[in-house]
């Protein structure tokens, strides 16, 4: 039912957990693919030949911190692509950190990369969208950008600037076509959570906790930012869609 044919995505983070099935699922729909990755240049490598054979796709090398390199890889894939109808905000870090405990830097490398990143992508995609009258930006948020998150403020900081973010250009984007959405996963299993579900009893309890007595998939989340992208969400935006299988009840 998605055919996203003619069109061309970027996504940020996409050589592996939900950023790589997002690249699948993008692929899989008849949309052109350029992703970036930090360090994984063999993932890269195999997903882009994996995916390559019907539709474009291409991975570009990125380190969110640094502002040269975004503006590169956005300068590149318009390059290589010609343009950029759709992007998918998803590359971002995750670690602990107690307020008496966290550095300034860890502060600022958290908001850095979560949300500076997002900013900087963002604001180089829209020139290319308004001049379509066409885009669609989902940006990768959490639960704990809505209810908080003890022992990870300075995630959850960015997580929330996330979403008044998404709700902020929404509202400033919708006149031009572009409309701006953002996920919101709970527990994911993917390589960013090997170390924390390890615990076998922890994750046990966590299973518990969530109605649905599951962790997600990184599919799980994949296949609701593909729907954002999609003609069945074209009235859609400003939207904090929350996939967590029930354990943060919020809008």
């Amino acid at each position: 039912m998605i055919n996203l044919e003619g069109k061309v995505v970027l996504i940020t983070g996409g050589s592996r957990g939900i950023g790589a099935e997002s690249v699948r699922m993008f692929a899989e729909s008849g949309c052109d693919v350029a992703f970036t990755y930090r360090t994984e240049f063999e993932a890269a490598k195999k997903l882009a030949d994996k995916y390559g054979k019907k539709v474009k796709v291409k991975s570009y090398k990125t380190d969110l911190s640094q502002e040269a390199d975004i503006f590169k890889t956005v300068e590149n894939v318009l390059l290589d692509f010609k343009k950029i109808d759709i992007l998918v905000n998803n590359a971002g870090i995750w670690n602990e950190g107690r307020i008496e405990e966290l550095s300034l830097q860890d502060w600022r490398k958290m908001l850095e990369i979560n949300l500076t990143g997002t900013f900087l992508f963002t604001q180089l995609v829209i020139p290319g969208m308004k001049e379509n009258n066409f885009g669609r930006i989902i940006n990768l948020s959490s639960t704990a950008g809505q209810r908080g998150e003890a022992e990870h403020s300075h995630y959850a900081a960015t997580k929330g600037g996330i979403n008044a973010f998404t709700k902020s250009l929404a509202s400033e984007l919708g006149p031009f076509g572009i409309t701006v959405n953002a996920v919101a996963p709970g527990w994911v299993d993917t390589d960013m959570n090997v170390e924390v579900f390890s615990d076998k009893e922890y994750l046990e309890t966590e299973k518990k906790e969530i109605p649905l007595r599951q962790i997600a998939t990184a599919a799980d989340i994949a296949g609701p930012i593909l729907f954002l992208a999609s003609d069945l969400a074209n009235h859609i935006t400003g939207e904090i869609l929350n996939v967590n299988g029930g354990s943060v009840l919020c809008g």
